[in-house]
């Protein structure tokens, strides 16, 4: 699954809703690379998307984490919880 624009409070919602949809119909890697404008309800995203995947007992990953992003799960100290799909992967 490819997110692309902006993950900001005021979009954060709807992206959950419809990633958290993928995820339940099987989707296994995030691929962020198109993501533009971004604040910690994109952490908050991610780990939301982590919780929706063990609940349907698969594996999630991230591509191409944004640096702002892993530079926020740092400061927050969550950057071990938020795995990394080899850089080959694209679904």
């Amino acid at each position: 699954m490819v997110v692309s624009g902006a993950l900001t409070l005021a979009s954060v919602a709807a992206v959950l809703r419809e990633g958290s949809a993928a995820i339940g119909e099987g989707v296994r890697t995030v691929d962020l690379g198109e993501v533009g404008e971004l604040d910690s309800s994109a952490l908050a995203l991610l780990l939301a998307w982590l919780r929706v995947a063990k609940q349907h007992n698969r594996a999630l990953s991230f591509a191409n984490l944004p640096q702002g992003l892993t530079t926020i799960a740092r400061l927050y100290g969550v950057a071990d919880l938020l795995p990394a799909a080899p850089a080959s992967a694209h679904h």
